[in-house]
């Protein structure tokens, strides 16, 4: 089945910003291990440590309880994010990914003159992400 994203639910430090996103990237990768041993006449390689990652582009406001006064604040610590494909309601056609993202960056402005004023982030996760279905 197909699925067409128009109502993705993005909510970072308990503050839904989904109304001020264009785009939003989970990323979940294994550290590459190589075991191999003499005598293995290929590589062997193992799972390592998990190193997760997001990415969001925003739609620029500066306006009280919206993108500049939610993410500036935030710069240097963790903040919580709560990501679900369609919808604010969990379930298995909709999962919840909560984690930590380590507030590493922010970039309050990118725009030239006439252009739509945008922001993007590139945060590294602090932890596991949690998958939840119900």
């Amino acid at each position: 089945m197909a699925i067409v994203i128009t109502n993705a639910n993005v909510s970072i430090g308990g503050v839904d910003l989904s109304s001020h996103i264009t785009k939003v990237t989970l990323s979940t990768t294994r550290a590459e291990i190589e075991t191999t041993t003499f005598g293995n006449t290929a590589k062997r390689r193992v799972a390592g440590l998990q190193d997760n990652s997001v990415s969001i582009d925003f739609n620029q406001d500066f306006s009280a309880s919206t993108v500049e006064a939610t993410l500036y604040p935030l710069l240097s610590s963790t903040a919580t994010v709560v990501i679900k494909p369609n919808g604010t309601a969990t379930g298995t056609a909709n999962p919840s990914y909560t984690f930590n993202a380590l507030v590493t960056e922010w970039m309050p402005l990118d725009a030239q003159v006439g252009d739509l004023a945008s922001a993007s982030i590139s945060w590294p996760i602090d932890g596991t992400i949690t998958k939840a279905t119900a």
